[in-house]
């Protein structure tokens, strides 16, 4: 591994590219925030989706694609006279230290109010995360209410899952997991009244809920639903690639066969992607 020397110099030669980049190209030069924003969220998407794969090497090159744009962004924000690279490390210092003093060991002050702030050592990681929605709201530019912390932006699902992690970091949630089912089941009777009805708007609305459920209980069981539904899209898009794969070796289409045709060769496919 690169020493800590090696990674300065390292991080100083990319800032020297983005300055001649920004210089020498005309793509680089013509670009703002508002027209590195859609690229910004698809190279983060590429870097989730390296992270899932298992293969570091890509998440090593997928990483370097999000820090370019960290650095981009710094570079156009130095030329306004906005901020630079260093006032965007420095921030981040300030805020990581200030939300850990059970770490660095700051001494009480007025911002932290009447916080009980143990010992790092004496904490479990679950305490830690408690301790951070409430120092975060102390912070002189921090969340004012618990939930305004989730970012607007996020996909829904993730969104869902935030909403709820921080509403139980505040304490409010079920006292044990096995709650939550009674929950879901109540969801998804509701749901199937709407749809025995026919309403759409309400259909969407009780769906809504059903699926707000299910990313509780796989919360409470320590489980991320992204990572579990992107696992299950994986296993369908080799699953049905099977399908084809073995209906192309038959002479055939897909739309050609009947669903019972298609139902078995899909029972192959189960053992050998599960």
């Amino acid at each position: 591994m690169n020493t800590r020397q090696q990674q300065l110099e390292a991080f100083d030669r990319l800032l020297t590219v983005m300055d001649e980049l920004r210089e020498g190209c005309p793509w680089d030069r013509k670009q703002t925030f508002d027209s590195l924003r859609e690229n910004t969220i698809e190279e983060t998407y590429e870097l989730a989706a390296a992270i899932t794969s298992g293969d570091l090497h890509q998440v090593a090159k997928e990483l370097g694609d999000v820090l370019l744009h960290v650095v981009f962004y710094a570079k156009m924000g130095s030329e306004k006279g906005e901020f630079d690279i260093a006032d965007v490390c420095n921030m981040l210092c300030d805020k990581l230290i200030f939300r850990h003093p059970h770490v660095y060991g700051v001494e009480k002050a007025a911002q932290y109010g009447n916080l009980d702030i143990p010992n790092a050592k004496d904490m479990t990681a679950d305490e830690v995360t408690k301790l951070w929605e409430l120092v975060k709201q102390r912070e002189k530019d921090g969340n004012k209410t618990i939930l305004s912390g989730v970012p607007k932006a996020l996909p829904s699902l993730i969104k869902a899952y935030r909403i709820q992690e921080k509403a139980a970091n505040a304490g409010f949630d079920w006292d044990e997991p096995s709650q939550v089912w009674d929950k879901v089941k109540e969801e998804i009777r509701e749901f199937e009244d709407e749809a025995k009805a026919g309403n759409h708007d309400r259909m969407e609305a009780e769906l809504g809920d059903v699926i707000f459920a299910i990313v509780n209980a796989a919360r409470l069981y320590h489980l991320v639903p992204d990572n579990a539904l992107e696992r299950t899209n994986q296993k369908f898009i080799a699953r049905f690639g099977y399908l084809e794969q073995k209906a192309r070796e038959q002479g055939r289409h897909l739309e050609d066969m009947t669903l019972d045709e298609m139902e078995q060769i899909r029972q192959e496919s189960k053992a050998l992607y599960h």
